[in-house]
């Protein structure tokens, strides 16, 4: 199995031609990293609702390229050559790199601002982003690479007609604030800080007064604060770090470039699963040329104050967020069982923002920290078939993610069946796949769901034969499995006890591969009640910091080729990320599959 081309590293990029921020002496001494300028907004008149926005500007002519879908770049694009890996988008082959990319908006992880900017480093990014809702992560690797790269992207928000209209032609040129393309002619709007209140300590931030990161930071804080039509900022109480993950080069090259700006984290800042397990990675036998730049990446991070808690489930940590309480983390999944779950408020901040979040103590107040914002705007009626295993809720958030690409949904019926922690977690994972929504809602199980809703809103139904149609796409792999992959995202420590008591004393079958991933808070948790030692007696694999979005060789088995997992996001990403084929399977089924190697290839009973 390869190593996944969106981790390989194995080019470096070129970083000349970059300049010191505005307003800094652009004479002083640099380590040998690559310089930042900040490109101020442009000043004209910015409606934050206006149809047709440019949102970064530059000039540019290219072939479009038409998504009826919204495309997570993290596991669904080549970071180095822009070729589409998604195998369950429709636009799967074809490359992005020069092109008039069109999405309604980006879906998935947070990490895609990540995988744009190593585009751009690398030359093969597209030459502008055209969106029709509102979009944040890939909106801000663009900014990323143009104010502190001089690596030019534009980026577009145009109305429902025009948008319409745009994906009927073939190519299309920008010039200035002027988008033609055959014979349509745009007229777009441009970005104004002049409606953003700022308090004196962001003055004072964005003036230099707290040291060259915090300007950087706050400088990027209110582009997107305008992009999201926010009036002021906010304070948070935390943060959750995912830009530590190793996609690219592009990710040490900005921690670097910050680090040596003397970025410090203002507010408590939790750390993402990583690339590797730090401690071990050499051990493992972990290529140095991987090994080593994905380690310094997450030292990067500890030496501007994050914690080194390596999960990518910082709700399971003993210090979760509060209803109510305002935070600022990154990581799809987290973001939405946060806001879902816990009731907490963040927005799906994207990699490099939740840094300049950490750096400032503060975010946009925009999205889902407002009331206004965290409404249901589509229901979803479930029927969910009796006698259901729980492989039902990756199942189940897969779906909503697909009928919900853009907007929170209501999903009724499920009350009755209770859904535990785990199940929940499982829903956002696989929830965060398919859609861009930074949350969802279960009437009577989450906490703002409430118990009525607006009846003139659309509604879908999910039934048995939509639940099956599910299971077929993400069952695709043979019945003989040679690895059994749990973790994604990281378990729980009821989930590890759990499958040790469905191992029931048997050991892993001979040519099998077991390895789970979790965190090293609940791994702690486990050494202590003997479960860790008990699924080792057995021969599984438990492995810390990283998780399966991020396992490369030769941690990832050589020999696998053939995967059950019981994550809907992993069976999501997972072909693209491994080059081997999925199965998503419930717990139970996974432990049968460790002690004999099969997987069930029929639908399961209750999907019959």
């Amino acid at each position: 199995m390869p190593v996944p081309a969106s981790r390989a590293g194995s080019a470096p990029f070129s970083t000349a031609a970059v300049f010191a921020p505005a307003g800094l002496n652009a004479d002083k001494e640099r380590v040998s990293l690559p310089s930042a300028k900040v490109t101020r907004l442009s000043q004209g008149a910015f409606d934050p609702q206006h149809p047709n926005t440019l949102i970064q500007a530059a000039d540019l002519s290219g072939p479009i390229l038409y998504c009826e879908e919204g495309l997570s770049f993290w596991g669904g694009v080549d970071a180095q050559s822009g070729t589409i890996l998604d195998q369950h988008h429709p636009q799967c082959g074809q490359s992005i790199a020069g092109k008039v990319l069109m999405m309604p908006t980006s879906r998935g992880s947070c990490t895609g601002s990540a995988v744009l900017l190593s585009l751009a480093l690398a030359g093969k990014a597209p030459a502008a982003l055209v969106f029709r809702e509102p979009e944040d992560v890939l909106s801000l690797g663009a900014i990323i690479a143009r104010i502190m790269f001089d690596a030019r992207i534009a980026v577009i928000r145009l109305g429902a007609e025009d948008y319409q209209k745009l994906s009927c032609e073939t190519d299309a040129q920008l010039t200035g604030a002027h988008l033609t393309a055959g014979d349509l002619t745009f007229e777009l709007g441009t970005l104004d800080r002049s409606g953003l209140s700022l308090s004196a300590a962001d003055e004072n931030m964005l003036a230099g007064g707290e040291g060259e990161a915090a300007q950087l930071a706050m400088e990027t804080m209110c582009i997107l604060a305008v992009l999201q039509g926010a009036r002021t900022l906010i304070d948070v109480s935390r943060v959750h770090i995912d830009g530590c993950i190793y996609a690219s080069e592009a990710n040490l090259t900005f921690a670097r470039a910050m680090q040596a700006r003397g970025a410090r984290v203002r507010v408590p800042t939790t750390m993402n699963a990583i690339s590797v397990d730090l401690p071990h990675w050499r051990a493992q036998g972990v290529p140095a040329d991987f090994g080593e730049p994905a380690s310094a990446l997450a030292e990067a991070y500890l030496a501007m104050g994050a914690r080194p808690s390596f999960t990518c489930a910082p709700y399971l940590l003993s210090d979760k967020p509060r209803q109510g309480e305002v935070i600022g983390w990154s990581e799809s999944n987290a973001v939405i069982y946060a806001n879902s779950v816990l009731g907490a408020r963040s927005n799906k901040h994207a990699d490099f923002f939740d840094l300049m979040i950490a750096v400032t103590g503060r975010a946009p107040a925009s999205g889902v920290y407002l009331d206004a914002h965290r409404q249901a705007r589509l229901v979803l009626d479930v029927d969910l078939p009796e006698q259901a295993d729980e492989s039902v809720w990756p199942l189940l958030g897969w779906l909503a993610g697909q009928l919900a690409p853009d907007r929170i949904p209501l999903l009724n019926g499920l009350a009755e069946h209770h859904p535990g922690p785990d199940d929940l977690k499982a829903v956002c994972a696989a929830f965060g796949t398919t859609s861009g929504a930074p949350m969802l809602h279960m009437a009577g199980v989450t906490p703002e769901a409430g118990d009525s809703y607006d009846p003139s809103l659309p509604r879908h139904r999910i039934d048995r034969a939509a639940l099956r149609q599910a299971w077929q796409a993400l069952n695709q792999g043979p019945a003989k499995v040679d690895l059994v992959a749990l973790g994604s995202p990281h378990l729980s420590a009821s989930e590890c006890r759990q499958f040790a008591r469905l191992m029931d004393g048997n050991a892993v079958a001979d040519g099998v591969s077991v390895m789970l991933t979790l965190g090293r808070a609940v791994n702690a948790e486990i050494e202590e009640d003997g479960t860790r030692a008990e699924l080792e007696r057995l021969g599984v694999q438990l492995v810390t910091d990283v998780c399966w979005c991020s396992i490369s060789r030769p941690l990832f088995p050589a020999s696998a080729r053939h995967i059950l997992t019981n994550s809907g996001k992993y069976a999501h990403y997972g072909p693209s990320l491994s080059g081997c084929s999925l199965r998503l399977g419930s717990l139970a089924e996974c432990a049968v599959a460790a002690r004999t190697s099969a997987a069930g290839l029929s639908v399961p009973e209750w999907l019959a």
